[in-house]
């Protein structure tokens, strides 16, 4: 029986992690859970799943929590950095899932990693702001890090029984989002609404934005240059709206290996828990018929500038991946509180990006400063636009 400490369990990947572990209850077992602030959600977690410890945002959490529990109810509730930390590091669990959104999973993930759990990863933004510095600690730990990303997950797949030495390509796939055939000229009057309307899949408020603007896939590039490592040069984006191949992998004999499926988030998630093994899901097939088609494109970069920007991040390497991240965060916070415009998301970003001295090599507490400079930056951009 694997141990579980699932961060980020009130989320869309937390919730489909426990909708697994309720599935194979002789193969999990919850002893950790952290979330930020569904109290209501987590209560309900914590009277199904009793594990020994859970972590929450701040004191009121905690407090609100506790509220929501019957009497008596066994478990030790934490919150802020050192209680995240407390709970992917939990002693009692071998793996780590770690699904916090946005910069808030790195500090949990590598105190997961110090304490030696595998990491089953959903946090990309982990390896887009120190993708080194995790990579070399997990080498020095010995923890495997296997990816959640319903990409990452096929091209970790695709590389099974294959020879690094032989990667000619990675091919990450992207359906385009729900802007693919919207005419640029447009993009200024797309509402939030419009945004969150994600053709494929159901996911997150952020990241179905992230996908919107395809930030969420330059941020994947990012992420696969780190976990899979390959440079920035070996990896393309193909855009595929039927969302049915999930990546492919091509090799220097010309062969292209590639993984399908539907457009669900199980498999990857339970292919990352159970690894090396399967579970048998019972999903259903993609169509393999004559009404299934599947068609190909490349990505528009004018038309969708933060692909551009995060191959530009990658290139330079440094403190920019983590700049990038930042301004991206604080841009689509803004969007979704009707701060900003869809098409100004571009502008924070490209304006922050702009104006910051990339340190290389940086040390994790430079990587650290700048994300907090890149916030700080990204709102005062913000705050301009507002006053225009």
């Amino acid at each position: 029986m694997k141990r579980l400490s699932i961060l980020g369990s009130t989320g869309s990947i937390g919730t489909n992690v426990l909708n697994i572990v309720a599935m194979f209850p002789q193969e999990f077992d919850v002893k950790a859970l952290a979330a930020r602030k569904n109290v209501e959600l987590l209560a309900r977690q914590i009277e199904q799943f009793h594990p020994d410890v859970v972590a929450v945002f701040d004191e009121q959490r905690a407090q609100e929590l506790k509220d929501h529990l019957p009497p008596g109810t066994a478990v030790d509730i934490m919150y802020g950095d050192d209680g995240y930390r407390t709970a992917a590091a939990h002693a009692a669990a071998d793996m780590t899932v770690t699904a916090l959104v946005g910069a808030a999973g790195l500090q949990p993930t590598l105190a997961a990693i110090d304490a030696g759990k595998t990491i089953a990863l959903a946090n990309k933004e982990t390896l887009v702001m120190a993708g080194d510095h995790v990579m070399k600690a997990a080498a020095a730990k010995g923890v495997a890090i296997l990816p959640i990303d319903s990409e990452h997950s096929a091209i970790f797949q695709c590389l099974q029984g294959q020879r690094q030495e032989d990667v000619d390509k990675i091919l990450l796939t992207a359906s385009g989002g729900p802007f693919l055939n919207k005419p640029k000229a447009e993009f200024k009057d797309i509402t939030i609404e419009d945004a969150l309307n994600h053709p494929n899949w159901q996911m997150g408020r952020k990241i179905t934005i992230d996908s919107a603007t395809l930030m969420n896939k330059g941020l994947e590039v990012l992420e696969a240059r780190c976990l899979f490592g390959v440079s920035h040069q070996m990896i393309e984006v193909v855009i595929h709206p039927q969302s049915v191949i999930h990546s492919m992998v091509a090799y220097k004999d010309g062969s292209v290996i590639a993984q399908l499926g539907i457009p669900d988030m199980k498999g990857a998630i339970a292919y990352a828990l159970s690894y090396p093994q399967r579970l048998p899901l019972q999903q259903p097939l993609p169509q393999f018929d004559a009404h299934q088609t599947l068609t190909f494109q490349e990505p528009d970069l004018k038309k969708f500038p933060c692909l551009a920007m995060a191959f530009e991040a990658c290139e330079a390497g440094g403190t920019l991946p983590s700049v990038l991240n930042a301004a991206n965060e604080v841009a689509v916070h803004a969007f979704l509180n009707r701060q900003i415009g869809f098409v100004d998301i571009v502008t924070v970003i490209r304006q922050t990006i702009d104006r910051h001295p990339v340190i290389s090599d940086p040390e994790l507490s430079e990587i650290m400063a700048a994300d907090q400079w890149a916030r700080e930056g990204a709102q005062e951009v913000i705050e301009d636009l507002k006053d225009k």
